[in-house]
């Protein structure tokens, strides 16, 4: 049980009957808010109360094995000593055709084993041509880290190096490592063009280019650097595409990247299927603070996202949980990378219970096991809020999320 400040008047936190308005005594007050906030107030608070759907467990029986694919023993090896079994809908579909060469457009949400699916025939190609450079563009620095985790432990052993180049971390060292000629260039979009810009990167010599989650990186606002990035590749090379949507600004990228796709889509139900959704209605915004405290100390909040709006904001409540003896941590753009790092895999270890998050910081978030999502501040637009409740109710597990809303 985590401490708290002692309360005062016995009618704080009781709901009433049938509202999720809650009653607060007067103790010292915390604002939230923050730009957006009235944009945000259009939305329908409606669309945010919604019971999770029955959870059905998909099982799925491979046409292939990872030890019947076309790829070295010691790749074998390594995806072995990961525990991989047997391959997923997409690592299925994708990995023979990327093996052959082909470009490839798939349609898959974060959790369905893409990363494996599409590092695996690559790793694969850059041990058998080691003048093979393959480039990945993914949309934030903590996805690019994931990619570089999976990749160390599927080349282990095979002499393959790589580079990350993400913001938030030394431009020198990065360019450093750019001087020994890596085979994977692994990073985010605007730190790659940097690079670029500075003569320190040179991608007509990528023969190999990934987009991962390409619908985020255009949510983002990246669709100018990813258009700039591939104008600068070269006309004969294998381009593999993943995006859980496809949007008219994808269908524009799609159009210059891809030749002959061969398109794999294991989209199934989104995961906002699996979370039950609910309204808290606060009825003075002065004291949202103290219903937030009220919903942390129950039963079952064992791991929860907040989300707020501004990074301002979100500094400010995390400082005011941790004084209320919450173990807290936060990621947002004010935040070194080496900070939110540490925040990240302080809450994959549970070493914290609680993670507060702006919408851009949480785009690499892929945390196992989170119970709740809580909306602190309103999202700007329901695409937000479908990509924040996202975070909860994975792996055929339910979760469930909360919106704050002013009365």
């Amino acid at each position: 049980m985590y401490n708290h400040t002692q309360r005062t008047g016995s009618s704080y936190g009781r709901k009433r009957q049938g509202s999720h308005s809650y009653n607060s005594s007067p103790r010292r007050s915390f604002r939230g808010g923050g730009r957006g906030a009235r944009r945000s107030q259009r939305l329908d608070v409606n669309l945010f109360v919604k019971k999770a759907n029955a959870i059905t467990p998909v099982s799925y029986l491979s046409e292939n094995t990872f030890t019947n694919f076309a790829i070295s023993d010691e790749l074998k090896a390594n995806i072995v000593n990961h525990n991989y079994v047997s391959p997923t809908l997409i690592q299925d579909q994708a990995i023979p055709v990327i093996l052959e060469g082909k470009d490839v457009i798939g349609i898959a949400n974060t959790g369905t084993g893409k990363t494996a699916a599409f590092l695996i025939p690559l790793i694969n190609k850059a041990q058998q041509n080691r003048h093979e450079k393959i480039l990945i563009v993914t949309p934030t620095r903590e996805l690019a880290m994931q990619i570089i985790d999976e990749l160390q432990i599927f080349s282990q052993g095979m002499h393959i190096d790589y580079c990350l180049c993400i913001g938030g971390a030394s431009m020198y060292r990065q360019e450093t490592k750019l001087r020994q000629n890596p085979q994977f260039v692994i990073g985010t979009p605007g730190r790659i063009k940097d690079l670029v810009k500075r003569n320190k990167l040179n991608l007509s010599s990528f023969h190999t280019f990934v987009l991962d989650e390409v619908d985020r990186m255009v949510d983002i606002g990246f669709i100018v650097d990813i258009k700039f990035l591939i104008s600068l590749l070269p006309a004969q090379r294998q381009s593999l595409f993943f995006s859980a949507t496809v949007s008219g600004k994808i269908r524009e990228i799609l159009q210059t990247f891809v030749k002959d796709p061969v398109t794999v889509s294991v989209k199934q139900q989104d995961t906002s299927e699996n979370v039950d959704q609910d309204i808290v209605r606060v009825q003075d915004k002065n004291k949202k603070i103290e219903v937030l405290h009220d919903l942390l100390i129950q039963d079952g909040f064992d791991k929860v996202l907040i989300f707020g709006q501004t990074k301002w904001g979100v500094e400010k409540l995390t400082q005011a949980l941790v004084q209320r003896g919450f173990k807290a941590t936060a990621i947002h753009g004010n935040k070194s990378q080496g900070q939110r790092q540490r925040a990240l895999n302080a809450f994959k270890h549970d070493e914290v219970k609680i993670l507060l998050a702006t919408d851009v910081a949480s785009r690499g978030i892929d945390v196992d096991n989170i119970t709740h999502v809580i909306n602190y501040d309103m999202p700007e637009s329901y695409e937000d809020y479908i990509h924040r409740i996202g975070r909860t109710g994975r792996a055929d597990k339910k979760g469930s999320a909360l919106t704050f809303v002013d009365r």
